[in-house]
């Protein structure tokens, strides 16, 4: 059996939880507290966060690399464009977010200097994807992807990071609730994650 080691509010293992969940397979979620980690996780994963995916002698600890391996292991629902030209496309795409997108949470988070700088910058970012949705329902088009599992617990942390997209991003905020209505999205929530929104 798999065995996720998440954290209960850490928007990474979120995505990860929403994998398993719109997969629909058999896993473990093991909550790790993030102020109080237990020790087995710094012996696993040697820079001691989450999430962690152990599966056997198996262990992985980066979100896009977990979340692709259960794609490829599980291939259905299918999470990564069959097509290889779509799913370099893809891959292309995630990395790119990580840089401009992702990388922000961290400030946010850790509520250091930095962070209204990152809350200008995920806001940004985001708003350049809103006209996507104007024309699609889904970041590839018709079909949920990785790319939206990606996305959607930052959406879904908007509020309690402080980050306004303003009356511009409707089509985006559109889009989110497409994604929360989800039954793998609504599956994957801890009671921490459902708190942090009204």
């Amino acid at each position: 059996m798999m065995n996720l080691y998440s954290g209960t509010t850490c928007p990474f293992s979120h995505r990860c939880r929403i994998v398993l969940f719109e997969k629909g397979m058999d896993f473990q979620v093991i909550d790790v507290d993030m102020f109080n980690k237990p020790e087995d996780l710094a012996v696993i994963n040697p820079h001691n966060r989450v999430p962690v995916l152990v599966e056997r002698d198996l262990v992985l600890y980066e979100p896009n690399i977990i979340n692709e391996y259960i794609d490829e292991r599980f291939p259905h629902p299918q999470l990564m464009p069959a097509d290889p030209i779509m799913r370099a496309r893809a891959r292309q795409l995630l990395s790119g977010m990580e840089r401009e997108i992702f990388s922000f949470i961290e400030p946010i988070e850790k509520n250091i200097k930095a962070a209204d700088k990152a809350r200008q910058e995920i806001a940004a970012r985001l708003t350049e994807l809103t006209p996507i949705f104007s024309k699609q329902k889904f970041m590839l088009g018709d079909d949920f992807s990785m790319l939206d599992v990606a996305v959607a617990p930052l959406l879904w942390r908007l509020d309690h990071y402080g980050i306004d997209l303003g009356k511009a991003a409707a089509p985006l905020m559109k889009y989110a609730e497409r994604i929360f209505s989800r039954q793998g999205f609504i599956d994957a929530l801890t009671p921490s994650e459902k708190a942090m929104r009204k």
